[in-house]
């Protein structure tokens, strides 16, 4: 694909985000496990890695929502819904969050 082609199609995938809502705040920031990451920006954006079973998965794309506390993010037809069993709180001073079964530390 050409330069010229590629950088629209960023511009219109990064449009598509939606900024993270102001009751979602907590959301936002660098959260890790062993073998996780999950950057959320406040503008929507989304990067997540994740290290299992001898693989890698690895996911950049716009915000497209909340589901109750679960986060959706993706372009049609990729879209990923991470499952989020434990909301961001604080314990012991540190925020931590569980996403898809894991443990998060930001």
């Amino acid at each position: 694909m050409h330069k010229r082609f590629l950088i629209p199609i960023v511009a219109l995938l990064t449009a598509c985000a939606v900024p993270v809502p102001m009751k979602k705040s907590a959301f936002v920031g660098e959260w890790r496990a062993p073998g996780m990451y999950l950057l959320i920006m406040q503008d929507g954006s989304v990067a997540y890695k994740r290290l299992k079973g001898g693989g890698s998965i690895s996911i950049e794309g716009p915000l497209r929502g909340f589901e109750g506390d679960n986060a959706v993010v993706g372009i049609w037809p990729i879209r990923k819904t991470f499952v989020v069993s434990v909301p961001p709180h604080q314990d012991a001073g540190r925020w931590k969050m569980t996403v898809d079964g894991v443990e998060l530390t930001r």
